[in-house]
């Protein structure tokens, strides 16, 4: 009997700077990729006091999609499309990077006013290589667009793609398989091998049993193609399930920017110092509007 899981992914802890800290899973040296997921972040739960939140000043981004998800609190988002709104639990922001983008993610005014605690999970997913130049694009989903269904008792969202017979709203040009799930008491599945080429169950919070193993928070199980896994996950376990059709190819991944080449990247890197040595007029990046600050190239000279 093949065992449910290849892989356990354990994070590695990650400052973002501002203090803002995250447990990295993906990529990992011996995983890059689960389906088009090729970044995959867990940040929170943690508790920002009355005037204090985090600022994720503006950056770029290239072949890619980020995808935002939200327990707990609250995100503003901003890019240079113009698009301005913030995302609370449930809902999912989608940008669409294409050929580039830029935006930033700070705390709104009235959470930074009163305090919020703060726990969710962003992700980013490869474009294939026919999309990879597309134009940006920025797509909010609310919550009660996304199909929600019981998974073995635990509440479910399929936020992108199709799983256990429902779909998603969300477009993506390429298989994908996306779920969000909490459990108030112990709840039982079984993900079918059939569900997606590559499958990843990752606990946010509690623990889940697969195949006689124990996955805890933090972890991310990367399950063996094919294979039907039962899943048993414990009273209050926030739990996301992640993957998809198998990429078309491997992929680089550099600070912020995604490509099938280096020479692409390299010119990103390049576009970035030449908009902030232009203004961001007339320029390959701009600044989201309001926005001042930005994040420059690791090593290049800090900009406040």
């Amino acid at each position: 009997m093949t065992a449910p899981i290849e892989q356990i992914i354990k994070p590695r802890e990650k400052d973002l700077g501002d203090g803002f800290v995250v447990r990295r899973i993906l990529p990992f040296h011996s995983r890059k990729m689960v389906g088009p997921f090729i970044f995959f972040d867990h940040f929170g739960p943690v508790d920002y006091a009355p005037g204090t939140g985090f600022d994720v000043r503006p950056h770029p981004h290239i072949g890619l999609a980020t995808v935002t998800f939200l327990f707990e609190g609250a995100m503003r988002h901003k890019d240079n499309l113009g698009n301005d709104l913030v995302i609370r639990p449930g809902a999912v922001n989608w940008m669409t990077a294409g050929r580039g983008i830029c935006h930033s993610e700070r705390t709104p005014d009235a959470e930074r006013a009163a305090g919020q605690s703060m726990h969710g999970i962003q992700t980013w997913v490869a474009l294939p290589k026919t999309h990879a130049e597309i134009a940006p694009d920025f797509v909010h989903h609310p919550a009660e667009t996304l199909p929600a269904f019981d998974l073995g008792g635990a509440r479910a969202r399929v936020l992108a793609g199709t799983a256990f017979g429902h779909s998603s709203p969300v477009t993506f040009p390429w298989g994908i398989w996306y779920v969000g799930a909490e459990a108030d008491e112990e709840a039982a599945f079984t993900i079918g091998g059939r569900e997606a080429d590559e499958r990843a169950v990752y606990i946010a919070s509690g623990s889940a049993t697969i195949g006689g193993e124990t996955i805890t928070v933090g972890q991310m199980a990367v399950l063996t193609p094919g294979t039907d896994a039962d899943v048993t996950v414990s009273a209050g376990t926030r739990f996301m399930l992640a993957g998809g059709e198998t990429m078309d190819g491997p992929r680089k991944i550099d600070w912020n920017f995604v490509a099938a080449d280096k020479d692409r990247i390299e010119q990103a890197k390049a576009d970035w110092r030449a908009s902030a040595a232009d203004n961001w007029t007339d320029t390959p990046f701009t600044l989201p509007d309001g926005e001042q600050e930005y994040i420059p190239l690791p090593g290049d000279e800090t900009v406040s």
